[in-house]
């Protein structure tokens, strides 16, 4: 939902974010059909249970989304523009970026930027890597075509910040910090992440949280954050085949009613949060000062 330019700055924004993985990684791993199956649940189940709880509660999204998905599941793709979400990239079939030489890297990165500005009509402004895996190059490379921000990094949890070039890191010596560049991070975590909560290993074995443990995480760092960092932005970062069974999407929907039960929470787009962020002059968190002990 389009928030009007004479509404006060919300204390807090919410960005609900999905990667739309599908069968991408998968298919790129060689993975067998029940793998890839559980893949597709994405696109034929849990993509249309998140947009019609968003279509419920007004909240506008954004979609981190693979180029094999575009081209293996356009309708898919189709529902989620038309429904006014956000598209983003995600690699190609979800590839890790580090494990590519800097020509197969760069390929993947036009590829893919291309397929989605293609599938929605516009040069998409987010990028997120796959595996939240970058080589040494990613990012410079994301900045030099064009991408506006990216949310693969941790540095940070509600404040924005540009993603700096040039990181030399040694252990005696310490480590080269670099300079920021124009590319702006949008941080992300494991916390925040519902794949590491929800997914077993890869042959379906391991413990799986409950969604209460997970709603019960998830609301506690919305508090903090709500009563803690005014002008923040709380990213949850979410996949359709994980977060649509039906437990799980029932969870989400009362961790959306209780962001709205605190007052002044807004639920945003990535692109549009960005845009407010470099508008109000792009201030970052102040580094940590140490104290001289005396």
């Amino acid at each position: 939902m389009e928030q009007s330019s004479a509404s006060p700055a919300p204390r807090l924004t919410v960005a609900l974010t999905f990667d739309h993985d599908a069968m991408s990684s998968e298919v790129n791993r060689g993975g067998g059909a029940v793998m890839i199956s559980r893949g597709e649940f994405g696109p034929r189940v849990g993509v249309g249970r998140i947009l019609a709880l968003l279509e419920r509660h007004g909240v506008d999204a954004t979609f981190f989304v693979p180029g094999h998905t575009a081209v293996t599941f356009p309708d898919s793709v189709a529902a989620i523009v038309a429904a006014g979400h956000e598209l983003g990239c995600h690699g190609w079939t979800h590839e890790d970026l580090a494990s590519l030489d800097e020509a197969a890297e760069r390929e993947v990165l036009v590829r893919s930027r291309d397929q989605i500005a293609r599938a929605w009509g516009r040069v998409p402004a987010g990028f997120r890597a796959p595996y939240w895996s970058l080589s040494p190059r990613t990012l410079a490379t994301v900045e030099e075509l064009g991408f506006r921000y990216d949310s693969s990094l941790m540095a940070d949890d509600v404040r924005l910040y540009r993603v700096r070039h040039g990181v030399v890191h040694g252990t005696w010596e310490g480590s080269h910090l670099g300079a920021p560049g124009r590319l702006i991070e949008v941080p992300i975590s494991w916390t925040l992440d519902d794949w590491p909560h929800f997914e077993p290993g890869r042959l379906g074995l391991g413990p799986m949280s409950a969604p209460s443990k997970v709603l019960e995480i998830w609301t506690e760092e919305l508090r903090w954050a709500h009563a803690n960092e005014p002008g923040g932005l709380l990213t949850i970062t979410m996949h359709p085949e994980a977060i649509g069974r039906s437990s799980r999407i029932a969870m989400l929907e009362r961790f959306i009613e209780t962001a709205k039960g605190l007052g002044s929470v807004t639920f945003d787009r990535l692109d549009r949060a960005v845009e407010r962020w470099e508008a109000a002059g792009g201030v970052e968190r102040a580094a940590f000062q140490a104290r001289e002990i005396v």
